[in-house]
């Protein structure tokens, strides 16, 4: 380097020197820093003590708010101060601030966030701050923060205390808290999150659904038996535990489309009212080893995986992962027999996991098939969709025996569509707009609206009555 480029270069150094120095006299004129709040907090110098970082899933974090706030009430009350020093405080950790070798963290205001606590609850939980509180009578600082974009830091909480030996001890507490009154603990949840829905870093919440007994139609005795497996072990899981049998259960329901596994899934998801419910399907079902973990953390709990099919040689997202199937499989053996935990299974194509199942045998201890109903099944199907409709029972008869290879699907989009026939007409529907869609529907033309319906060739050779 020449004399003059050196000259520069230290006549840079000082410019930038001073106004650093300058930058760091105003912070300490702008008031306390977090570190000598922190201090006198715990009642000795925060700078040397040492912090433990606990990360929580962003799913979570509701759950570590409410924790933290009863151990703050416990304590006889808290104060949560927020943390200054713009975009820079999210690249550092809580011993930067208390160090203070990165800059001035002064004072500044708590951040919040509103996060959904249910389909129509929410909670503001401290998005980024400190909470001084006292805990087994010792005093402790907790910096809570939820992941930011640009930030190095995961969604969790760091502990400071005077008493190093507590903090072990207060981050389990912090954990059976969250546990304990998660807000999870009793809902049905979503891994497949809408925009539009409330949900919580992934999880949607979702109303739990009202589908009675009369509402489903299957094969008589079908319906007990998948009940009495998913529901009934839940509800005698004290005297099956008594003599020494196993809780954790699998359930795979399966049957062409339209046939109404998903109407049956969504009656088990309302009559197991206490249950946590879980629901993965498409993408989501890459979730499926969170979300058996979540399951056991909320027992009793249901895991509804739908159209499994469809993973069955799905590797995931990452190269050289095992397919998701198998994944499902390992989640399914990481639980401990005593774990009162439903997985519930549907597919359209029993033949693709009848093998791995086979070779993985008791994961799946009852298989019911949900096949296309026959005639007496489906004049129950036309009667249920045209409950409150003025049709008399002989058209109902007549489409049930011109319907052979129909689903459920198909009959309520006939209900449907003879409701539409009759309001295009100007009045209330009639037996004679039932026929009128029936024929729409049997038609040449509507082949293919058949097939998404789910309905079997044998439908397009049925004749009038």
């Amino acid at each position: 380097m020449d004399p003059e480029t050196r000259d520069l270069a230290l006549s840079i150094r000082r410019f930038l020197d001073d106004v650093v120095h300058s930058a760091q006299a105003q912070a300490d004129e702008a008031g306390p820093k977090i570190a000598d709040v922190v201090g006198a907090h715990l009642g000795t110098g925060a700078n040397q003590l040492p912090v433990v970082r606990e990360e929580v899933p962003d799913h979570q974090f509701v759950d570590l708010d409410i924790a933290l706030t009863l151990l703050g009430e416990r304590g006889g009350g808290e104060e949560v101060v927020g943390v200054g020093g713009g975009d820079q405080r999210g690249h550092h950790g809580f011993s930067d601030f208390l160090a203070g070798h990165y800059g001035h963290f002064g004072l500044g205001a708590v951040d919040r966030v509103n996060l959904p606590t249910g389909p129509d609850t929410t909670r503001r939980a401290v998005g980024f701050g400190v909470r001084l509180l006292r805990w087994d009578d010792q005093p402790v600082a907790v910096l809570q923060r939820t992941a930011q974009r640009h930030s190095g830091y995961p969604t969790g909480f760091e502990v400071v205390a005077a008493q190093e030996s507590l903090v072990p001890a207060f981050i389990a507490e912090v954990r059976r808290l969250m546990v304990e009154r998660s807000v999870l603990r009793g809902q049905v949840l979503s891994f497949s999150g809408s925009p539009y829905e409330p949900h919580n870093a992934g999880i949607t919440f979702v109303h739990r659904p009202a589908v009675t007994a009369d509402d489903v139609v299957l094969p008589p005795g079908s319906l007990e038996r998948i009940a009495r497996h998913v529901v009934g072990v839940g509800t005698h899981s004290a005297r099956l535990q008594g003599s020494g049998q196993h809780l954790k259960r699998g359930v795979l329901l399966y049957g062409p489309p339209g046939t109404g596994k998903t109407l049956t899934v969504r009656h088990l998801v309302a009559r197991a009212e206490n249950s946590t419910v879980v629901l993965l399907a498409g993408q989501a079902l890459a979730h499926v080893t969170t979300a058996a973990h979540l399951a056991r953390a909320m027992q009793p709990a249901i895991v509804v995986l739908e159209d499994c099919d469809l993973v069955a040689e799905d590797r995931g997202f990452n190269p050289g992962e095992r397919p998701l199937l198998f994944q499902l499989l390992d989640a399914m053996d990481g639980l401990d027999g005593d774990a009162d935990v439903a997985f519930l299974l549907t597919t359209n194509r029993a033949d693709l996991l009848e093998r791995a199942l086979a070779q993985r045998p008791g994961r799946v201890d009852l298989a019911v098939e949900i096949p296309l109903p026959d005639r007496d099944a489906r004049f129950a199907l036309f009667q249920l969709y045209a409950r409150g409709l003025p049709v008399s029972p002989e058209v109902i008869a007549e489409a049930a025996d011109r319907t052979a290879g129909v689903t459920a699907s198909f009959a309520r989009e006939l209900l449907r569509r003879a409701v539409l026939v009759g309001a295009e007409a100007g009045h209330d529907v009639t037996d004679a707009d039932v026929r009128t869609a029936l024929d729409e529907l049997l038609s040449d033309a509507e082949h293919l609206t058949r097939s998404l319906l789910g309905s079997q060739p044998a439908t397009g050779t049925s004749s009038p009555a």
